[in-house]
């Protein structure tokens, strides 16, 4: 299996996403916690390498900027 290049950081969001999901969130067009929130988790949850504790994080992350995911 070949390395899988890191790419965080990756915009605004935070690091403890993980590089799997940070990279299939950027593969993705999605960058920031503004674009996060413009899905619902069911949304992102549907990306390949991101996954419920990326979810948490990023909720969390978001909360903390006054931003939520949009309502599925």
């Amino acid at each position: 299996m070949a390395d899988t290049p890191d790419v965080r950081p990756v915009g605004d969001l935070p690091d403890e996403i993980g590089k799997t999901a940070a990279r299939e969130l950027s593969l993705n067009g999605i960058t920031t916690l503004e674009q996060v929130a413009a899905h619902s988790r069911r949304e992102l949850l549907a990306i390949h390498g991101v996954g419920p504790k990326a979810i948490a994080i990023l909720g969390d992350a978001l909360a903390a900027e006054g931003l939520d995911y949009e309502a599925s």
